[in-house]
């Protein structure tokens, strides 16, 4: 997968303070205010900053925590992980492989599902196209 880099400015120009926070900063969005919390619909979730496929529809649950959720990954190299230590304990931060914009974290309780994860996402890092969108 071909990398995305951009300088700080540019990235500032594609983004809206909120997904720049987010995004680039590792910010979070606040719980049960993003728009695509109650997305119902069969479709694709994609990184805003860059565009990269992320999850699809069908692994998406309510997890009840205020943030879309999802059990898997659209292809297993779509995102990767790391150690997020910035609460003072460690926690699984999540970001785009091909531009590196934080998505959220992800986190092993989710024994309801396939996988028993749960990556939970901000909605302003995610875009969503319905599947019989033209």
């Amino acid at each position: 997968m071909t990398e995305i880099s951009k300088t700080i400015a540019e990235w500032k120009e594609l983004l809206t303070p909120i997904e720049f926070d987010v995004m680039r900063n590792a910010g979070t969005e606040r719980p049960w205010t993003g728009e695509l919390l109650e997305e119902n619909r069969e479709g694709v979730y994609c990184c805003k900053a860059c565009g990269a496929e992320l999850f699809h529809s069908d692994t998406k649950f309510d997890a009840g925590c205020g943030w879309p959720s999802f059990y898997d990954p659209a292809d297993s190299d779509a995102v990767t992980t790391d150690i997020d230590y910035r609460l003072g304990y460690a926690r699984v931060e999540v970001r785009c492989a091909k531009c590196g914009s934080h998505l959220g974290h992800v986190f092993p309780d989710a024994p309801q599902t396939p996988t028993g994860q749960r990556y939970c996402m901000n909605s302003v890092a995610l875009t969503f196209t319905p599947k019989n969108a033209d």
